[in-house]
């Protein structure tokens, strides 16, 4: 399985369209939120919100959303959302990256590979120290973490539920890439 991050685009129109109607049809809440942030139908204005236009005056964070594509099958099978920085409240529950794969598409090895994909994007945009949360309950996902150098830090309770924050240290893989490169811790 050849896995590669794209941006939503005319191009990815009927696979991208494809996922969030089998998402949407399973009545579970899909994430990252950022994919479900505005109605996919109108799909030119799909592609233009997918990411915050003013972030800092919407009080958010700069961010970039990417689905995942499965090349061989010409298949999207999930999507990640990277935040740039975080906030308080992402530094909470949230993270850096939010990830999802799709109903159909889990339990494949899909999220681990997905997430080393977002973790290079991550590099390339500085960050070198990446903060991943999930509910406790969710195994799967702390698996893929974990997959990728997650560390758990602590288990924080919010707004009733277990959330474990997970840290990833890019900067102890390929030092080269660091080469004159601007680090963001968070």
């Amino acid at each position: 399985m050849k896995l590669r991050l794209i941006k939503a685009s005319e191009e990815y129109r009927e696979q991208i369209c494809e996922m969030l109607e089998e998402w949407y049809g399973t009545g579970e809440k899909i994430v990252p939120y950022a994919i479900r942030r505005t109605d996919y139908h109108d799909f030119r204005f799909y592609c233009e919100n997918l990411e915050s236009r003013d972030p800092l005056a919407d009080g958010k964070v700069p961010d970039s959303t990417f689905f995942c594509l499965d090349e061989d099958r010409k298949k999207v099978v999930g999507a990640v959302n990277i935040r740039h920085y975080l906030n308080e409240a992402l530094l909470l529950d949230g993270g850096h990256i939010g990830d999802g794969v799709r109903p159909s598409e889990r339990r494949k090895g899909i999220a681990t590979k997905m997430i080393g994909l977002a973790l290079e994007e991550c590099k390339k945009l500085g960050i070198y120290r990446v903060l991943m949360v999930c509910d406790k309950d969710n195994i799967g996902s702390a698996r893929s973490i974990q997959n990728n150098g997650g560390v758990l830090e602590n288990e924080p309770v919010v707004d009733g539920v277990v959330q474990q924050r997970y840290w990833i240290d890019l900067t102890k893989e390929d030092d080269s890439s660091l080469a004159g490169g601007e680090r963001k811790w968070i």
